[in-house]
């Protein structure tokens, strides 16, 4: 990928709910016991939103400590991005109240709905838009989803996964050869229909029908998205790696979509690779869907975790199933700050 100029990473932050439910208290519920959740899936607890917390809300938390990371303001986000599917209302877009809260001036903003792979599709779409328009001077990307919305609390396909949160993203301009160097996406729509929530869509209208509980919450199948995740994460990983001119062996650090720990775990070792060069917190926080990357990373470059001038792989599976990886020379330093 031969860039001019370096669109590179330059804060982020994220933001979680005050309460979170342990496994002994969701499974009062469930007919099944802590430890079966922590053998098949390594989740110990999960963030839930109290009954007057907003996505738009847990958007500019995180976005207002990714900005102050980066040292821009409101006034200098010429794009906002929101990776959502949970998002306020069905419409206006989120990014557009996001737009107002934080105080922005002109900038373009729309959503983006890739459902778990969207923050990695925002960043490239974010700094595909800054490669070609040099006007575009910083770009703001959140993934932000309230999960525990959809989810029926009592089936144990999905509330044993699903939790509530945002991260935030912003990019900027750097020198050429630091920032992104290629990214890679792949669909296999083969089994649309094994993630799915179907109630409010144009099919399954709010408005003069019956509310049903098994239309109105998110459906998951565990078995197909493990498949999928395993057959074509590694293969879109490895091509990304390839488009930037380098292997698997020579990144340094990955963050993933925090599904599934055992997920995790699988597919970095199938790939031959060492835990210890990725970072994870779904067994602490659950899977946030959209935001759960950008939380993750968050949190990774908060405990230092990240290293200055490495590889850095971010990728994600979303809904449908879509895959996505880019690959990133990490620079997150200052102009004038080359210590």
């Amino acid at each position: 990928m031969n860039l001019t100029e370096g669109i590179a990473i330059i804060g982020v932050g994220h933001h979680l709910p005050e309460h979170s439910e342990d496994n002994e208290t969701l499974c009062q519920r469930l007919d099944v016991t802590p430890q079966w959740i922590i053998d098949k899936t390594g989740i110990e607890r999960r963030f839930i939103a109290a009954a007057g917390d907003s996505a738009s809300a847990y958007a500019l938390a995180a976005a207002r400590q990714a900005m102050a990371m980066a040292r821009v303001s409101a006034a200098e986000i010429d794009l906002i991005i929101c990776c959502t599917f949970s998002g306020d209302y069905i419409f206006p877009p989120l990014s557009a109240k996001l737009h107002q809260d934080i105080g922005a001036k002109g900038a373009q903003i729309f959503d983006l709905q890739a459902n778990c792979t969207g923050v990695v599709t925002g960043l490239t779409v974010a700094s595909d838009r800054m490669q070609v328009d040099a006007s575009v001077r910083c770009a703001l990307v959140v993934g932000v989803e309230l999960c525990s919305r959809y989810v029926d609390r009592s089936d144990v396909n999905t509330a044993i996964y699903l939790s509530d949160g945002a991260g935030a993203i912003v990019l900027g301009r750097r020198e050429a050869g630091v920032g992104i160097r290629a990214s890679a996406f792949h669909t296999d729509s083969s089994n649309y229909e094994s993630v799915r929530m179907r109630g409010g869509g144009s099919s399954f209208p709010v408005l003069g029908r019956t509310p049903d509980p098994a239309v109105d919450s998110m459906e998951m199948n565990g078995i197909a998205t493990w498949k999928q995740a395993i057959t074509h994460l590694p293969t879109v990983m490895r091509r990304c790696a390839e488009k930037a001119g380098v292997s698997m062996n020579d990144v340094d650090f990955m963050v993933l979509h925090q599904a599934n720990l055992r997920l995790i775990e699988y597919i970095v070792r199938k790939m031959g690779l060492s835990l210890d060069r990725t970072y994870t917190n779904v067994q602490e926080i659950g899977n946030t869907g959209a935001a759960s990357l950008a939380i993750a990373l968050s949190e990774a470059v908060r405990k230092g975790l990240v290293p200055q001038g490495g590889l850095v792989m971010l990728a994600a599976v979303g809904a449908g199933f879509n895959f996505g990886a880019n690959l990133w020379r990490w620079d997150l330093r200052y102009p004038g700050d080359r210590s």
